[in-house]
């Protein structure tokens, strides 16, 4: 007999622990190279290729690597090289304070501001300066935009390092799942400020015909270790389990 075994109180199984919920976080890179992901403690075993195709259509992924006092995990906006429009025909505009609307000619509404910087928006710009706002405490009304947003979306990413850089001591409060059980995935639809926590927010948003969050979160949104929650498929009653049906003196293979 050959058995090495252990207390049962020991944990001998290698576990890696996932989080979800709202929390503060800081950015750390983005799109790093193998080297600084290295620098960062990340193991990586080839250099990260930042650009995919989906469905037929080419994507650049800005991933931006963010850290609290129990993760390291990253953010990923998905962005093309061609201006966003709706399957009605309208197009997704933005302008230099970061409002946005839809709209098939340039908008004309009374609370639209500075019309004179109005331009159609590249697909996921929309999500980079929402995430940004919040990231840099953007006030309302400020400026928020990119001078080479045209190059970002063809893989130059050297505004949004420079960026990295200016924010080091910022934090941003993003919501955080777990997708196939495994990965930590970050929720894009809303960016929450340090001050005021409108947590309240996110909670709007999770419930918007269009806010769902494709992985699995604790539902009261509170941080920490993610445990899944179990249950039990219950068979309704008229369903017939295998091998429950007939006399149990029958004779059956």
């Amino acid at each position: 007999m050959a058995i090495t075994s252990n207390n049962s109180d020991q944990e001998v199984m290698n576990s890696i622990k996932n989080y979800s919920g709202i929390s503060n976080f800081t950015v750390m890179a983005v799109n790093p190279t193998m080297q600084e992901l290295h620098n960062m403690d990340i193991k990586v075993k080839q250099e990260p290729n930042y650009f995919l195709e989906l469905n037929g259509e080419d994507y650049f992924k800005i991933a931006f690597w963010v850290k609290n006092e129990d993760l390291i995990t990253r953010l990923e906006i998905l962005m093309q090289n061609k201006t966003k429009v709706s399957k009605t025909g309208k197009n997704l505009w933005l302008n230099a304070i970061g409002q946005s609307t839809w709209s098939e000619e340039k908008p004309e509404y009374d609370w639209w501001q500075q019309p004179e910087t109005s331009r159609k928006a590249f697909g996921g710009e929309e999500t980079l300066i929402n995430f940004v706002k919040a990231w840099a405490n953007v006030a309302p009304g400020d400026n928020v935009y990119f001078d080479t947003i045209d190059k970002i979306v063809q893989g130059d990413v050297t505004e949004l390092k420079e960026l990295v850089k200016a924010l080091s001591a910022n934090q941003v409060r993003l919501l955080v799942g777990v997708k196939d059980g495994k990965y930590q995935q970050v929720y894009t639809k809303i960016f929450g400020r340090i001050k005021p926590q409108r947590d309240d927010l996110f909670v709007k948003s999770l419930n918007d015909e269009y806010g769902a969050f494709n992985a699995e979160f604790a539902t009261d949104l509170k941080w920490g270790e993610f445990k899944p929650e179990l249950s039990v498929v219950t068979p309704d009653e008229d369903d017939e389990l295998p091998f429950s049906g007939g006399n149990e003196n029958e004779d059956w293979a």
